[in-house]
């Protein structure tokens, strides 16, 4: 396939600013590596400004302050971060398009690290890599084995519940089935409890939810998660062959949309989050880890339960889902590249960078030797993980382009203006067009 890492009308203006970025910064290019690696250090006297860009609100607290403490460390270094969500892969592409990347940029994982892999600085040998834990560097790592991408954090994708809600309604235990999740939705409205709070506003947890159903299809097929993505990438199996796909998914969706809170696609992530934590209702779709520390905000005391999606009727297929699906990136040819890999180099080894996950931005670490969250959901993950797998991070087998076009039908489809197979054979055109880097 051809590379679709734009839109065609970027194709000329990206080439012609990369030109003019590349021939303004050789010499960052071929000295990226050289203060890590030959065991020096950037210049300590000298002013540097490193601009960072990302895509995670959730976490801008938490980034000022090892922003903050780094200062700390190296007062010459001014580290200005930026924000946005909507529009955030549009805005990056745009930049870089226009010969304007950011030092530091965010992207997803796993497909989309050989996406942006001309434009990412070779961390492979950096002390940050060896720090990653093995499935996190893997994310992290391109086609060939090189180290591109930076952990935001280690993840959870999970079905979020409300335990004093279940209880309320008599659920003892949580459903792991289609046909106990009805029994659960029935016993929930019999006193008074909407089943589900949705987020259907935004296109990016349509993925989070899909990918449950992907794993569980992948494991009716004998077939990896990764070959089953690969497969429909390339236009060799339809959603048809797969019914956890063609029925189940949808049978879920529509689940949620006739069992959930008043009018789905105008609840956003905060607006979803405000439903779950003041108990409007008693399961929260499409999200994970993540939503903890705002839930507990609003409802400190609130009983958060974790479990995998009742995707099927085997209840050894609902699996919580862990991993790194979010990097951050050290553009290449940044003229501070070296000061850039050094700042990332003490996050990921140094004491405070260790406890910063845990401790600051209470996420999950990517990293090894890091203590955990003193949260309940990653407590919950640790002791579901004892027992059972993990399901396959399976989103990181496509590119966020593909993502945002999936939620964009499963918008239309729940919408009301597609039918159930116009969606589907829309999807397959989308994953054949936008699925691969290559």
């Amino acid at each position: 396939m051809k590379k679709k890492f734009l839109a065609m009308s970027f194709s000329l203006v990206l080439l012609m600013g990369l030109l003019s970025a590349c021939g303004g910064n050789n010499a960052a290019n071929n000295g990226t590596n050289g203060a890590a690696n030959e065991g020096g250090n950037a210049d300590s006297s000298k002013p540097v400004t490193i601009n960072m860009f990302t895509a995670s609100p959730e976490y801008t607290d938490a980034f000022n302050a090892y922003i903050e403490e780094y200062k700390k460390v190296k007062p010459n270094v001014t580290i200005n971060l930026e924000i946005m969500q909507a529009d955030y892969n549009t805005v990056l592409k745009s930049r870089i398009a226009a010969g304007s990347t950011p030092d530091v940029f965010q992207t997803t994982a796993g497909g989309d690290i050989d996406t942006f892999a001309e434009y990412s600085a070779d961390l492979t040998n950096e002390p940050l890599a060896a720090a990653m834990t093995d499935a996190v560097r893997s994310n992290m790592s391109s086609s060939d084995g090189k180290v591109l991408g930076l952990p935001v954090k280690g993840n959870l994708f999970t079905l979020i519940y409300n335990k004093d809600l279940l209880e309320e309604a008599g659920i003892t235990d949580v459903p792991a089935t289609t046909a106990e999740l009805n029994d659960a939705i029935a016993k929930l409205e019999a006193k008074g409890i909407t089943p589900f709070a949705n987020a259907y506003k935004e296109w990016w947890v349509w993925k989070h939810v899909f990918q449950h159903f992907v794993d569980a299809a992948a494991q009716d097929a004998n077939m990896t998660a990764k070959d089953l993505v690969e497969s429909f990438i390339a236009g060799n199996t339809t959603f048809q062959e797969h019914p956890v796909l063609y029925n189940n998914f949808f049978e879920f969706i529509d689940t949620t949309v006739k069992h959930g809170t008043d009018k789905p696609l105008e609840r956003d992530s905060n607006a979803q989050v405000s439903d779950f934590a003041s108990g409007k209702a008693a399961f929260m779709t499409g999200k994970g880890a993540w939503d903890e520390e705002a839930i507990k905000k609003i409802n400190p005391d609130m009983k958060i339960g974790i479990a995998g999606y009742p995707v099927s009727d085997k209840a050894e297929q609902a699996l919580i889902i862990t991993g790194a699906d979010q990097a951050l990136r050290i553009y290449k040819d940044s003229k501070v590249a070296n000061e850039t890999i050094e700042f990332f180099n003490w996050l990921y080894t140094s004491e405070y960078g260790k406890n910063w996950f845990s401790s600051v931005a209470k996420v999950i670490p990517p990293i090894k030797d890091a203590p955990l969250p003193e949260l309940d959901m990653p407590k919950q993950m640790d002791e579901i993980l004892q027992v059972q797998p993990s399901g396959d991070l399976a989103i990181n087998y496509s590119l966020d382009t593909f993502h945002q076009k999936f939620g964009e039908l499963m918008q239309a489809y729940i919408g009301g203006s597609q039918s159930k197979d116009q969606t589907v054979t829309e999807i397959q055109k989308a994953w054949i067009q936008l699925g691969s880097a290559e």
